[in-house]
């Protein structure tokens, strides 16, 4: 019973770990888009790659079961940013991802 838990706690934490380090990879090559977002959003150039390296520790670090639940409060910490920010600006469509993200790192820590 309790190696299917660890089983899916894994894959979750696994899924989560692609989610952040996909999330790196457009931080760090910033396509117009979401360097557009920033630029209007009042933030600078800089951030966009402070952004990318730490979702890409998050991503290691979720990687490794001796230090998931690091990567399980460094991951909810800028979850709860990001769906702040959006709840905050009035974007309550866009947070609902974010949001089920968020509610997917407590299993991931079992």
């Amino acid at each position: 019973m309790f190696d299917n838990l660890h089983i899916i706690a894994h894959l979750i934490a696994t899924a989560l770990a692609s989610f952040f380090a996909l999330d790196s990879l457009v931080h760090l090559f910033a396509p117009g888009f979401l360097s557009r977002v920033y630029r209007e959003g009042g933030y600078s150039k800089s951030f966009l790659y402070a952004a990318a390296t730490v979702a890409a520790i998050t991503a290691g670090l979720l990687l490794v079961p001796q230090t998931r639940i690091w990567g399980g409060i460094l991951g909810a910490m800028i979850l709860f940013s990001i769906t702040t920010s959006l709840l905050f600006r009035e974007r309550y469509v866009l947070a609902i991802p974010i949001m089920a993200l968020l509610a997917a790192i407590p299993p991931a820590m079992a």
